[in-house]
């Protein structure tokens, strides 16, 4: 595989037969639901968004094939599956194990995971109140263990599977959400993800590499923020860092912020985190951000309030997409041992960054990055 690969995080809540979405919303729910039914919110707002391949289910091998041909064909090594797991079983894996491993064009595209592991909250749509916590993001140490031999048995050992190095790429999305599976001790915290490194090992793998999404801004309600980052990142034991979505590091503006400014803080983090860390740090490109779709079309638009009701971002056109894209390539040619980059995101349309095609712009925002980053060799 090329270096640095290319891989683009997705969003699996786009299949019709998810049970815990059923029991919630209804059968045969998914936040398609959330995206038509979005309206403008000020004026100039353009919502709702129409994807030009149609309110697909992804879960079908055909429409996941399309996903994969397109990716592949624009640039992008591998998809980071967004993957849920709580206290009683996995969430929204439908998309990966039904549509993309069951699809009849996997070995175009490999895939690896970003453990979510988040609280679920009750906002398709939410009000301006705090939500309800439908599925807690901390899991039981022995859930934890469940969870992990489940991944190695059934996705690390796939021959599609990304891995650095020879070895698979596992990201933890919540670092303070994972240090609460284990009261907050970080030498145990550490124990455990070196047992997770052997079982790998034993499993015939030539171990993992573990990476850690790390933010300055908090987004949703149960993000908090956390202390002294790079020291908990090295005592753990991790193999790298990397972001999520530009807006995890600066400070929005009411009731637009310019991608610009958006584009600056994002850049200026990253210094900072060649500064404080030691390990490789993985960078973001972000398409953009809107939230907007999954607040309550009822009650009043106030931005400035918790997530959803953030500031949307604006000017994010394909071509301040693709000049974010050079600048972040030409960055990395000055840069050694960064092996991947990651680009949010295939299909967040209810957080209006997607490189899916949508009505105005087509394949656009696809074909900058094919045209920065070349076709997959």
């Amino acid at each position: 595989m090329r270096s640095p690969a290319v891989g683009c995080y997705y969003f699996p809540n786009y299949h019709f037969s998810d049970a815990r979405n059923a029991l919630v919303h209804g059968p045969g729910w998914s936040e398609w639901e959330v995206v038509r039914h979005a309206v403008p919110r000020f004026d100039g707002h353009r919502q709702p968004l129409k994807p030009v391949w149609g309110y697909t289910d992804e879960s079908d091998p055909e429409v996941m094939a399309r996903k994969i041909a397109a990716a592949a064909a624009h640039g992008i090594d591998y998809f980071i599956f967004d993957y849920y797991h709580y206290d009683d079983g996995p969430f929204l894996e439908r998309g990966l194990d039904a549509g993309f491993l069951r699809a009849d064009n996997p070995s175009d595209l490999r895939f690896a995971l970003m453990w979510a592991n988040h609280d679920w909250l009750d906002i398709h749509p939410a009000g301006r109140l705090p939500r309800n916590v439908l599925y807690p993001g901390r899991v039981s140490p022995e859930n934890f263990r469940k969870m992990r031999r489940m991944l190695i048995e059934k996705y690390f050992t796939c021959p599609g599977y990304f891995t650095i190095g020879g070895n698979p790429y596992f990201s933890i999305y919540h670092l303070q959400e994972f240090l609460n599976n284990f009261g907050g001790d970080i030498a145990q915290a550490r124990r455990e993800l070196d047992a997770f490194r052997a079982e790998a090992r034993a499993a015939g793998l030539p171990g993992l590499h573990l990476n850690c999404v790390v933010w300055g801004q908090p987004l949703l309600p149960c993000e908090g923020t956390v202390t002294g980052v790079p020291e908990i990142v090295r005592r753990l034991g991790f193999d790298s860092v990397t972001s999520y979505v530009w807006v995890h590091h600066a400070k929005l503006a009411a009731p637009t912020t310019d991608y610009g400014v958006l584009e600056e803080a994002y850049f200026a983090h990253w210094e900072n985190m060649l500064r404080d860390y030691d390990i490789p740090y993985y960078p973001n490109v972000t398409v953009g951000w809107d939230p907007s779709p999954r607040t309550l079309p009822s009650d009043v638009w106030t931005p400035g309030l918790r997530y959803p009701y953030t500031p949307v971002v604006t000017g994010n056109t394909p071509e301040r997409f693709r000049a974010a894209l050079e600048r972040c390539a030409e960055k990395l040619r000055g840069l050694a041992g960064v092996a991947t980059l990651n680009l949010n995101s295939w299909n967040e349309w209810t957080e209006g960054s997607m490189l899916e095609p949508e009505e105005k712009y087509g394949m656009a925002y696809l074909e900058a990055v094919r045209a920065v980053f070349g076709e997959r060799k």
